[in-house]
C-alpha cells in the first residue's frame, strides 16, 4: 500500500511483476528499464537470497514533485516464479499498490499460468490486500513463439475477468509499455481516492501520466 511519509512529505508506491517461472517477468522489467527515459530510472538491483533472486529498480529515483511539493517515488519489483520460493513472493507482494501478472502464451504452459494466478490470489489475501480493489493487469507474453494460444482463445478464457488484458513480446519490447502505462493509470485512481492527489496536492491524472513519460 502506498506509504505517505508526512515528515518528509514523500509518497512511495510499489509495483510488482508476478507470474510463473520463465514467463518473462524479468524480461519485462529489463525492457521497461531500457524503454523508460534514462533520467526517470535508477540502476537495476538484485536482492539475492538462498536459491532465488528478486530484481527491482526505482522509477523516479529522485522522485517527481506535485505542485504542492509532495515528492512521489515508485519502486518496481519482480518475484521468483518457482513454486519453492513462495515465501519470497509473499514478502515482495506485501504492501504492493499494483500488480502486473505475466503469463506465458505457450499452449503447454496453461496449467502453470493457472496455478501461478491462483497463487497470486491466495497470497494477495495472505498479505492483507484485496483482489477486488488492487490494481491488476494481465499480460500474455511470448507472442513471438510457435504453438501459442491464439488471442481469441485467451480472451474467451478470461472473458469473466475484470482486469485489463494485454498481449506482448517482451524480448522485442512489444506491449511492455502499454501494459505498464495501463497499470499506472489504475494506480493513480486508487492513490487519488486515498490521498486526494488532485484536490490536496494539485496533481491531476494527466499531469501524473505526463511526469511518468518524462515530460515528453
Amino acid at each position: 500500500m502506498a506509504e505517505l511519509d508526512e515528515q518528509r512529505n514523500r509518497l512511495t508506491v510499489k509495483i510488482v511483476f508476478y507470474g510463473p517461472a520463465l514467463s518473462g517477468k524479468t524480461t519485462n522489467l529489463t525492457r521497461l528499464h531500457d524503454l523508460l527515459a534514462p533520467e526517470l530510472i535508477g540502476d537495476m538491483m538484485t536482492l539475492e537470497t538462498e536459491g532465488d533472486r528478486t530484481l527491482f529498480f526505482d522509477l523516479f529515483p529522485f522522485g517527481f514533485t506535485a505542485p504542492s511539493g509532495l515528492l512521489i517515488k515508485m519502486k518496481v519489483f519482480t518475484v521468483p516464479g518457482q513454486v519453492a520460493h513462495d515465501g519470497t513472493r509473499k514478502a515482495v507482494l506485501s504492501r504492493a499498490d499494483g500488480v502486473i501478472f505475466v503469463a506465458d502464451s505457450q499452449r503447454n504452459q496453461a496449467e502453470n499460468n493457472a496455478a501461478s494466478f491462483d497463487n497470486l490470489i491466495t497470497n494477495i489475501g495472505r498479505v492483507g490486500l484485496d483482489i477486488q480493489t488492487l490494481p491488476l493487469v494481465v499480460q500474455f507474453n511470448k507472442r513471438d513463439l510457435p504453438d501459442i494460444l491464439d488471442e481469441t482463445e485467451i480472451k474467451t478464457r478470461w472473458a469473466a475477468a475484470t482486469w485489463p488484458l494485454f498481449f506482448a513480446s517482451a524480448m522485442a519490447g512489444a506491449g511492455v509499455l502499454d501494459t505498464f502505462n495501463t497499470l499506472l493509470g489504475s494506480l493513480y485512481d486508487n492513490i487519488d481516492a486515498k490521498f486526494s492527489l488532485e484536490q490536496n496536492h494539485g496533481l491531476s491524472r494527466a499531469m501524473y501520466l505526463q511526469a511518468i513519460k518524462g515530460g515528453s
